[in-house]
């Protein structure tokens, strides 16, 4: 097993002894030993972005078990709120432009998604709790970048808003998404808002709507 990382997600096709890793950008393969993994079926797959085929990815389980997960295919009715860092406008703005075209793509009304402006980071994460616990929204999500400059002044502004984004979700119990940029320098940021890396803004937006309808639809029962 130790040939396994325990973070990725994938499933085993045991025509071809192969593993399918799926990172945030696309489906990648990698050969290993089936017989590690006695009981598993295969899965008919295709190279398709990922955020786009989870469903389609899942490892299959026992018909004894429960398997929960949230969809972006079962957001109807669900809303958002967006917290937006004003700092470092020109990378944030694209960020959130990706996401507002993500909840478009998988049909989140405008009328269902509000935007927060805030000045920085560091402001993110109380804005984002006060907002989770209006009771409003069944997710924030949070926007901003931070570059590395010439003092330690970046290290204190990554950590806060790190913290402080996960405690707003353990506090209030609603999904709060992490969609702040912590980059060297001005070029990492730009490729991450619409560059060559992608558009992480769209990415932490399909994570919120997984997430919505995770806790909306599964988790909420449960109690």
């Amino acid at each position: 097993m130790a040939a396994i990382n325990p973070s990725t997600r994938g499933i085993l096709d045991r025509t071809s002894d192969r593993i399918f890793r799926c990172n945030h950008n696309s489906i990648s393969q990698v050969r290993f030993n089936s017989a590690l993994l006695p009981g598993m079926q295969s899965i008919a797959l295709q190279t398709l972005p990922c955020y786009q085929t989870k469903e389609a990815f899942r490892m299959h389980v026992s018909a004894a078990m429960r398997e929960l997960t949230g969809s972006v295919t079962n957001v109807e009715g669900l809303r958002f709120a967006i917290v937006v860092g004003q700092f470092n406008e020109f990378v944030t703005k694209p960020l959130m432009d990706g996401a507002l075209r993500a909840f478009k793509t998988h049909q989140v009304k405008e009328s269902d998604i509000d935007i927060v402006w805030v000045p920085g980071s560091f402001e993110i994460p109380i804005t984002a709790q006060t907002l989770a616990n209006s009771g409003k929204y069944h997710a924030v999500l949070c926007i901003g970048t931070i570059i590395r400059g010439e003092t330690t002044h970046y290290d204190a502004v990554a950590n806060a808003a790190a913290s402080g984004v996960l405690s707003a979700g353990l506090n209030s119990g609603v999904p709060c998404i992490f969609g702040v940029l912590t980059c060297e320098n001005l070029e990492q940021a730009l490729h991450r808002a619409g560059g060559k890396a992608g558009n992480k803004g769209a990415e932490a937006a399909v994570t919120a709507m997984e997430m919505a309808s995770l806790f909306y639809h599964h988790l909420s029962k449960l109690k």
